[in-house]
């Protein structure tokens, strides 16, 4: 079978599977397959080239695990994150492309901060796509992160030693994490658990295969943001920054929540596709 017919046909299994990203996804798996990057099997694709009988057995298996909705960043055991390639599976959630969004605005946060060494503190940090991101576009900055799942620590650990050996990865509650730096931090974030208990995530890939430990934020998704917004205020120092990442519809109701506790200059950030993203504040 040549390259461009196994795409097509993978393309258009994905397609009436529901995957919108269906030519993308078909074109990472081959890759993944031959240890192509996506634009060089293109290259071989457009040229002719042909997949052996080995390789297309392999590629089949994957295709058939993707068109019933396993992640394909846990087909590949990777997700791509700003400038990082995190290891990914089950039991840890998979960083979406909002999130980098939201990054963005805690990194320009620390980047603000005039001290030699900022502090920066990641709250649930999943797979360590947040605080990664931060230690390696900020190298002067001191990250610590807390995770409390050992699901997801399997994968966080092995990319903190990939990408910020020196950064501070622990295992515990986000609600009593890091005491001793108490009233010491700059800038804190987090991508909490924020969907509400009764509501189904649209996406299979979410509702059957991220964990729920992750997703679930309580009757109205806010359960977890209350105890970010406390350990926030018990870690950063005056003029600290906080910054939330949420679902589009809760940026009216976490803005007036922290208003409400003493916390200054709220704001919302939408992402690139125009949705409430993120809200951030001052301590």
């Amino acid at each position: 079978m040549k390259l461009s017919a196994a795409i097509e046909a993978a393309s258009a299994k994905f397609e009436k599977a529901g995957i919108e990203s269906f030519q993308a996804d078909a074109e990472i798996l081959l890759g993944f397959v031959l240890g192509l990057s996506r634009g060089e099997l293109q290259v071989k694709a457009i040229t002719g080239e042909e997949l052996d009988s080995d390789a297309e057995l392999q590629f089949q298996k994957l295709v058939d695990k993707r068109a019933e909705r396993f992640p394909l960043q846990h087909l590949t055991g990777v997700a791509h994150f700003r400038q990082l390639e995190l290891k990914v599976g089950p039991g840890v959630f998979v960083p979406r492309f909002e999130t980098e969004v939201v990054t963005q605005i805690a990194i320009d946060a620390l980047r603000a901060v005039p001290n030699e060494s900022p502090v920066a503190v990641d709250l649930a940090t999943g797979s360590g796509a947040i605080a990664l991101s931060i230690a390696h576009e900020v190298p002067h900055a001191k990250v610590y992160a807390v995770e409390l799942s050992e699901d997801a620590l399997k994968y966080t650990r092995a990319n903190f030693e990939r990408y910020a050996p020196d950064a501070t990865l622990v295992q515990g509650d986000l609600a009593d994490a890091f005491p001793e730096l108490n009233g010491q931090v700059d800038v804190l974030v987090s991508n909490p658990p924020y969907i509400p208990d009764a509501m189904i995530p649209i996406y299979p890939e979410v509702h059957l295969h991220d964990p729920a430990l992750a997703l679930y934020g309580g009757e109205d998704g806010l359960d977890l943001v209350r105890k970010v917004e406390a350990s926030a205020k018990r870690l950063l120092r005056e003029g600290g920054a906080l910054v939330i990442e949420h679902a589009d519809m809760q940026g009216d109701a976490i803005r007036e929540l922290i208003l409400s506790l003493g916390w200054r200059q709220a704001r919302t950030h939408k992402d690139l596709s125009g949705r409430d993203r993120a809200t951030s504040a001052i301590r």
